[in-house]
């Protein structure tokens, strides 16, 4: 490229003390030229941010007086990036390691197409090297996103969604259609942000060549994930479901929730009863 457009990195930071190290470490070893990196810490109580601030005082940091969920802490560095003159926020996880050169063959790839809003590399579990995410689509019947696996011949591909374990996103998507939506505390918001970028004109892409590793550890947490997931799963499909799908999904949504009237009476364990609050606690959400 003959010109290097200015990208800030948002790094939201919970408790991240056994990952931070070597994902700044790999994020700042990358051959881009003109990047800064923005660590959200969330108000974490493991000494993570003290350590990142010691050892990488080249990064911006900001720290939250309460744990502000993925949506709204992100946006708070997203915010950040913007008034300084952004052309690219790069949203990653702290439980990620990147490649050299990965900023580059994203940035590479969206600069020829002024169509793409939001761009995300192929991502790898980090534990055992297998993919974790080529391409997202959403299914509309059984209210799930799915994660494809799979190597695809293009090099740059569209997707329904980019995850927000890692997506480059061009300013001028959050001009348009806003920031994350902060009704999400906890997943789903990348899948919101992708879809309405969509809905605004945008392409949503895969880089294939651009490979990321993922050491993710939400499965130490069983019921606390099921919980935001189906909650937040369940503020998603109100929001963006297409009018003709509207009667299923409400039809739907009584048959799981009479399942898990069924599972808390003759199956009941702590899964069971957090997707029963994550019902509970939807029924109470303004958009009901």
């Amino acid at each position: 490229m003959k010109e290097y457009p200015k990208i800030f990195i948002v790094i939201l930071n919970y408790n991240g003390k056994k990952v931070i190290k070597n994902c700044l470490t790999s994020i700042f070893k990358a051959d881009y030229p003109d990047f800064e990196v923005v660590l959200v810490d969330n108000n974490s109580s493991d000494d993570s941010l003290e350590f990142a601030k010691k050892n990488f005082s080249k990064a911006h940091f900001i720290k939250n007086n309460e744990n502000l969920g993925y949506a709204a802490g992100n946006n708070i560095g997203i915010r950040f990036a913007l008034e300084r003159m952004a052309k690219y926020v790069l949203l990653i996880n702290n439980d990620t390691e990147v490649e050299k050169d990965f900023l580059i063959k994203l940035v590479e790839k969206t600069e020829k197409d002024e169509k793409i809003g939001i761009a995300g590399p192929v991502i790898f579990n980090g534990h055992n090297r297998q993919v974790w995410f080529s391409r997202g689509k959403i299914n509309w019947l059984t209210m799930k996103t799915e994660h494809e696996k799979n190597f695809f011949a293009a090099d740059c591909y569209n997707t329904e969604f980019v995850t927000g374990c890692a997506m480059l996103i061009r300013a001028s998507v959050f001009k348009k259609i806003g920031l994350l939506d902060e009704d999400f505390f906890l997943y789903w918001e990348d899948v919101d942000f992708s879809w309405r970028a969509r809905r605004a004109g945008f392409k949503n892409v895969i880089v294939a060549s651009n490979w990321i590793y993922h050491f993710e550890k939400s499965e130490s947490n069983l019921k606390q994930k099921t919980y935001w997931l189906v909650i937040s799963g369940l503020i998603f499909f109100q929001k963006n479901t297409p009018f003709l799908c509207r009667p299923w999904i409400k039809f739907y949504v009584t048959l799981r929730e009479l399942k898990n009237n069924f599972d808390l009476k003759f199956r009941k364990n702590e899964i069971v009863e957090a997707v029963a609050k994550a019902y509970a606690d939807y029924k109470k959400h303004p958009l009901m």
